[in-house]
């Protein structure tokens, strides 16, 4: 069996921000009615919340965050995420669901500084200046869809596919310039 690898092996990058790939993530995407009873149980047993719309919780080290009216979508350690979709898939397998490991098809990025939302600004339509903590945004980073959030002081996450993993730091790498700052 080949060895697990992210898209960008780590690669990182200094500007007035540091921006860098988060290398290997586990993620699940999980559709299904939000409401339902056996979701919530599901999630309660792993000791996670159903977020609530537009939201990411965060617990020990798990992220759920709401990215549609039926979706979810889960982030925790790569190692975790084979275990962690057989259960989910097994304690919702009576309901009309579908969860997914999607570990190998996205990538993560942080962007760290104190001006970090300008840099996801200069690429998103959507309003970051007043993006609040425990917010989630889809939207997109030039031409591609990303999600993106505040995941800590001065700290912005933003996943997109994979395969456009190396054109989104391209992006973040020149939003990042030294000198290129908005205010």
């Amino acid at each position: 069996m080949s060895e697990a690898v992210s898209a960008l092996s780590g690669q990182s990058h200094e500007g007035f921000v540091t921006v860098s790939e988060a290398g290997l993530v586990g993620m699940i995407s999980i559709r299904c009615d939000l409401g339902a009873k056996a979701l919530a149980k599901a999630l309660k047993a792993e000791g996670l919340p159903v977020p609530g719309p537009r939201r990411i919780e965060t617990v020990d080290g798990r992220s759920i965050a709401w990215m549609s009216p039926d979706e979810l979508l889960l982030i925790c350690a790569h190692d975790e995420a084979p275990a962690l979709t057989d259960r989910l898939a097994e304690a919702l397998a009576a309901e009309h669901a579908l969860v997914v490991n999607v570990s190998d098809a996205r990538a993560m990025f942080t962007i760290r500084g104190e001006k970090a939302d300008q840099v996801v600004m200069k690429l998103s339509p959507a309003d970051v200046a007043t993006l609040p903590k425990g917010e989630i945004r889809r939207s997109r980073a030039a031409q591609v869809a990303t999600a993106f959030w505040r995941s800590g002081e001065d700290e912005i996450s933003l996943v997109s596919f994979r395969s456009v993993a190396g054109y989104v730091m391209g992006l973040l790498e020149v939003s990042s310039r030294p000198g290129s700052e908005l205010f």
